[in-house]
């Protein structure tokens, strides 16, 4: 038989049964095998061989030590011959590992505000970690798991990867932190507690219409003129249709983002015509509320005014 620290390896010289056991080291630390072949076998040839660390021989037991692990791939061999010249042969397979340097979150190509209803992509950067084929990220809302993904490059080394999660809000969402998880799965041969490091919290400010029930703040744009004989007006929309509103000021009781873009004022009388253009923007300035139950309770207008005479 052969058998390493925290492996074991049975060999006999008609047959050969192997129980493929790992090493896991984290990169940096100290790690020690040992090798023992059949005591029957003192008299073949019999070896540990390694390309790094220190080894040696007490009777029929060969052992494996080193202080700083720093090599990524390495597999001690543990070898002896029969006495009819067949060898007989295990490698111990070692897993070394390196926990990530920084985890962070973001929204892809996105700052600020959100809005309901439409689709944003969550990104987890996991940096300078190994081997990331035996990470798992968790994406969260709070403290409930929205989905895990896993990588599938294989390079032993220390990769820094990004992990994406699309995701659509609701004003329930405004508030509400997201953050990821980074968790090295090393399996039974691994560290009892597995490697994790999460993430810093981002905040959704989410920006919603206004429920039907609840009314918004009124939009009123005023185009008053004074002439002889007085004036009428006429108003033209954003869209480019005409308002069915006669009067010096424009009325839209409840403003939506629907409801931004250029409003035209037509000022006319006997005499000639003039014309205003305002300019609206209509900025959310209360957030869905989160636990209250309403909806959106207010908006900010904004308007530019230019003249044509």
């Amino acid at each position: 038989y052969i058998t390493f620290l925290k492996s074991l390896f049975f060999l006999s010289f008609l047959i050969t049964v192997t129980v493929v056991i790992l090493l896991v080291v984290k990169f940096g630390d100290p790690t020690a095998a040992s090798c023992s072949v059949c005591e029957r076998c003192i008299d073949n040839i019999f070896n540990l061989e390694s390309p790094v660390g220190l080894t040696s021989i007490n009777g029929t037991t060969m052992f494996w030590t080193i202080e700083r692990l720093t090599e990524w791939l390495t597999s001690p061999i543990c070898y002896y011959n029969t006495d009819t010249d067949v060898q007989c042969c295990t490698i111990l397979p070692i897993t070394v590992y390196q926990p990530p340097d920084n985890v962070s979150v973001s929204f892809v190509d996105h700052t600020g505000p959100m809005f309901e209803g439409k689709q944003y992509t969550l990104q987890c950067t996991v940096e300078e970690v190994a081997p990331v084929e035996n990470l798992t990220v968790t994406f969260y809302r709070g403290q409930t798991a929205l989905g895990q993904l896993q990588s599938k490059n294989n390079n032993p080394k220390p990769v820094t990867e990004t992990f994406s999660l699309n995701i659509t809000l609701s004003k329930e969402d405004n508030g509400v932190q997201y953050w990821c998880e980074a968790k090295l799965e090393l399996g039974p041969y691994g560290p009892q507690l597995p490697p994790v490091e999460t993430s810093q919290t981002i905040t959704a400010t989410v920006f919603c219409e206004s429920d039907t029930t609840t009314p918004t703040q009124p939009l009123q744009l005023n185009c008053s003129a004074l002439g002889n004989p007085g004036p009428s007006y006429t108003w033209t929309l954003p869209s480019g249709s005409p308002s069915t509103s006669s009067s010096s000021v424009l009325i839209i009781n409840s403003a939506t983002f629907a409801d931004e873009g250029k409003y035209t004022c037509s000022v006319s009388n006997d005499v000639g015509t003039a014309t205003v253009e305002l300019n609206v923007e209509v900025r959310g300035e209360f957030y869905c509320p989160v636990f209250r139950g309403f909806g959106c309770v207010a908006f900010t207008v904004a308007f530019s005014q230019h003249d044509e005479n």
